[in-house]
């Protein structure tokens, strides 16, 4: 029924006596037999499963699972393959069915609505007994009900669903999904289905339920993953094949010019993780993807060698970094302290202190630029011994000198006029900085606030290679000025 005040639905209802028991095959059946491609590739055509989305189904809506989540890229029919099911399950489900369809806002619910209305209008039969209204559709003959909601905890709450979709699940958060699974399960069949390209982080809901996923130990949990292989390279159309069942599967909907294209004008994490269905890091990252592993040198640092030490320090739980740079800009970790977990754990300041003291006496030290929070006293006593005006505080909340630091070690980075020992935990603390943009420029920071993503070592590399660049300069105008 179109939108506007709604009749008495006079249709009998659907004669489905014949259809097969099992979930997933009734489903499909349906799907098959009633629903209309809405729109894209086939529109106006039945709706065409193809073996993978077959699959998905089967495997989702086999005995005895609760929970499913498929990872896969997008432009391969998520939200469409959603819109069937939730029609399906009005009339397929159980007795007055409850389907929600849950994003991350409204608009993005809305979308697959929008689709599930559509399919319903292209068939007579499904339209002359389904209700459609604004915001919901609603089946008399099985009191069935399907409704779309924002990715919010208040709306999620007082629902029973037979059937709960999460549409891109990598935007949820622990609050949603806790949510989420607080009213699913009150059925005796009841399923919550996510389908959701992979996350920016590994520090994501969607990360945890992939990483359960993969263990393969809960009978109950369903998960299938559609990736390009690892390693592979942005341009290997056939890793795309692999990543993108609607590209390789019989009658494709996705091409591989319309993949091309978008590699072309997005930066490749953000490609990988979005058309390959990989989970990288740096899809909001402050360096292109490769960029620092590309600077990585074999050198070593010599005793009494001129350098800049930078120091970045935490006052308890957060991690503490010192990091040196030779006047011609090779940085490396002198060391780093980290809490293993332990919410008890603290800086072990004497450790520190003796670090400092150690470089001091290993190399000959232009600068070591401090930051002062947490740390003023230890800076002070640093002073005393090594000379006021060798330790320097370094504001590193200071826009105004952090933007153009950034700014440098990431045009150096980029152009390959930088170079750094690989340790693999600094290396860890660049990929996790994303650039904040300023007025004075770009800033890096977490990806949000309270992250366990640590970026201390970067920000003290940030600071170190500012400040080799500067004695550097200082020491080239010397040897001039004595020519």
């Amino acid at each position: 029924m179109r939108a506007g005040p709604k009749g008495t639905v006079k249709a009998a209802p659907l004669d489905l006596s014949d259809y097969p028991a099992g979930r997933a095959a009734r489903r499909e059946r349906f799907i098959g037999e009633y629903l209309v491609t809405p729109r894209g590739h086939g529109a106006g055509q039945p709706f065409n499963l193809r073996t993978f989305q077959r699959d998905i189904i089967g495997g989702a809506f086999a005995p005895g699972v609760r929970t499913a989540l498929v990872s896969i890229p997008r432009a391969n029919g998520k939200t469409m393959l959603a819109a069937a099911l939730a029609v399906a399950e009005l009339f397929v489900g159980d007795m007055s069915a409850e389907v929600l369809v849950v994003a991350s806002d409204q608009r993005q619910a809305n979308i697959t609505l929008r689709y599930a209305k559509r399919m319903v209008e292209l068939n007579p039969v499904l339209a002359e007994r389904v209700q459609v209204f604004a915001d919901r559709l609603y089946l008399p003959e099985n009191d069935a009900t399907l409704l779309p909601l924002p990715a919010e905890p208040g709306a999620l709450h007082g629902h029973d669903p037979s059937l709960l979709i999460v549409d891109e699940l990598h935007v949820v958060t622990e609050a949603v999904w806790e949510a989420v699974t607080s009213v699913s399960g009150k059925r005796p069949e009841s399923l919550t289905l996510a389908i959701s390209t992979p996350a920016s982080s590994p520090d994501s809901v969607m990360w945890r339920l992939v990483e359960h996923g993969r263990g393969g130990d809960d009978p109950s949990f369903y998960f299938r993953e559609f990736a390009a292989p690892d390693g592979c390279t942005a341009t290997d159309r056939k890793a795309w094949r692999v990543g993108n069942p609607a590209l390789a599967c019989r009658d494709p909907f996705l091409s591989e010019d319309g993949i091309e294209a978008a590699r072309r004008t997005i930066r490749e994490p953000v490609f990988r993780q979005l058309r390959l269905g990989q989970w990288v890091t740096g899809v909001e990252a402050w360096l292109p993807w490769g960029a620092w592993d590309d600077c990585a040198a074999q050198r070593a640092v010599q005793p009494r060698e001129r350098v800049v030490l930078a120091f970045d320090g935490s006052a308890s739980g957060d991690s503490t970094a010192l990091v040196g740079c030779t006047l011609d800009g090779y940085i490396w970790l002198e060391g780093i302290w980290e809490n293993p977990g332990d919410p008890r754990w603290r800086v072990p300041r004497e450790d520190v202190d003796r670090a400092v003291d150690m470089a001091f006496d290993r190399y000959d030290v232009a600068e070591l630029a401090a930051d002062p929070w947490g740390w003023r006293s230890e800076i002070e006593q640093w002073a005393k011994r090594h000379g006021e005006r060798r330790v320097v505080e370094w504001n590193t909340a200071n826009a105004q000198r952090m933007a153009p630091a950034t700014d440098r070690l990431y045009q150096a980075v980029t152009t390959k006029a930088v170079a750094h020992d690989g340790d693999s935990r600094l290396a860890l603390h660049v990929a996790h900085c994303v650039a904040k943009p300023t007025p004075m420029g770009d800033l890096v920071s977490k990806d949000k606030r309270g992250s366990p993503r640590k970026i201390d070592a970067a920000v003290a590399a940030i600071v170190a290679f500012d400040r080799a660049a500067w004695h550097g300069t200082k020491n080239r105008k010397r040897a001039r000025s004595f020519a």
